[in-house]
C-alpha cells in the first residue's frame, strides 16, 4: 500500500470514533429514568383554586352553586388534588357540604333518573312455590 492510501485508511478510522465518542459518552452518563436534573424539567404546576381565583374567603353552606363545584356527579367530595384548594379551603369546602347535606340543601347522593335500576339489571325471577304447604 502507497503511504496516501494508508494515511486515508487512518483519518476515516480516527474521525468517526473521535466524533462519536463524545456523544456516546454523554447519553451513557446520562441515567435514562431521570435523576435531579429530571425532577426539574417534570416539575407540576399546583393547579389554582376556583376560591383563590375569585377571592372567595368564606364558603357559607347556603350557597349550592358553589358547593356543586367541589362535589363530583355522584355526590361525593373532590379531593383538593382535584380541585386545587389549599388545605384550609378544603377543610372549609367540606364543612359548607356536611352541613348543606344535614340541612338536604344538596343530596348525599345524586341518583341518575334516567336510569331505572330495575329494568337496566336483570330483574330475578319470581320465587317458586312448589315446595308445598307445612303441613299444618
Amino acid at each position: 500500500m502507497t503511504d496516501e492510501t494508508t494515511e486515508i485508511i487512518e483519518q476515516e478510522a480516527a474521525e468517526p470514533a473521535d466524533a462519536a465518542a463524545p456523544a456516546e459518552a454523554d447519553e451513557k452518563r446520562r441515567p435514562a429514568g431521570g435523576g435531579k436534573d429530571a425532577k426539574a424539567r417534570t416539575k407540576r404546576f399546583r393547579k389554582v383554586s376556583f376560591l383563590t381565583l375569585n377571592k372567595i374567603n368564606y364558603v357559607d353552606y347556603k350557597d349550592t352553586s358553589l358547593l356543586r363545584r367541589f362535589v363530583n356527579d355522584q355526590g361525593k367530595i373532590l379531593s383538593a388534588r382535584q380541585t386545587g384548594n389549599t388545605a384550609g379551603q378544603q377543610r372549609m369546602v367540606a364543612r359548607a357540604i356536611r352541613r348543606a347535606r344535614e340541612m338536604a340543601l344538596i343530596p348525599f347522593v345524586m341518583i341518575d333518573a334516567s336510569v331505572d335500576r330495575r329494568s337496566a339489571g336483570g330483574s330475578r325471577p319470581p320465587r317458586r312455590s312448589d315446595r308445598g304447604s307445612r303441613g299444618d
